[in-house]
């Protein structure tokens, strides 16, 4: 094989596997689920910890909307992690699943192609097929509830003034 280790679309899959956020995704669902919602808890209380500092309130006592626009905020970093989690491992979809790959030898001025053998290119289609695509799938379904929930964020801060008073 020609192509540079690191670069092989097999050993790209095993290196993104490794990564903190895309291990994480790579588990079961429930698991992944779990995470993204420490996560999401975590964001929270950094960000009111950060508001009462930022207001220089004496007491613990501070308004709905900070605390909503702070679940706002978190909702949406999550949306980004999300993002990054699908590009990333959409990118190594496609790398697995062509009969094709592109490689740079030593730098960026000399790509070459290469056309993967049969063997390779169904060791690369089963591992994308069966290992990779569920994961993708999985992101789909967690993005789609998480832009859903975001919505109806934006919906109640916008149209429903009445429920959310700004005392900022």
């Amino acid at each position: 094989c020609p192509i540079p280790f690191d670069q092989q679309p097999l050993n790209e899959y095993a290196q993104l596997k490794q990564l903190l956020l895309f291990d994480w995704s790579a588990t079961t669902i429930a698991s992944f689920i779990k995470k993204l919602v420490t996560i999401f808890l975590l964001i929270i209380i950094i960000t009111n910890s950060m508001s009462i500092i930022i207001t220089h309130q004496k007491y613990i006592l501070f308004s709905w909307s900070i605390v909503y626009y702070n679940i706002i905020f978190a909702t949406l970093a999550i949306e980004f992690i999300l993002v990054r989690l699908y590009l990333g491992w959409s990118y190594i979809l496609k790398r697995l699943l062509s009969a094709t790959v592109f490689y740079e030898e030593s730098g960026w001025y000399d790509g070459q192609l290469w056309i993967k053998p049969s063997h390779v290119l169904i060791q690369d289609r089963l591992v994308g097929v069966y290992q990779v695509m569920p994961i993708i799938l999985n992101l789909k379904v967690i993005f789609l509830v998480n832009t859903l929930f975001f919505s109806l964020q934006i919906y109640f801060l916008f149209v429903n003034k009445n429920l959310i008073s700004c005392n900022l």
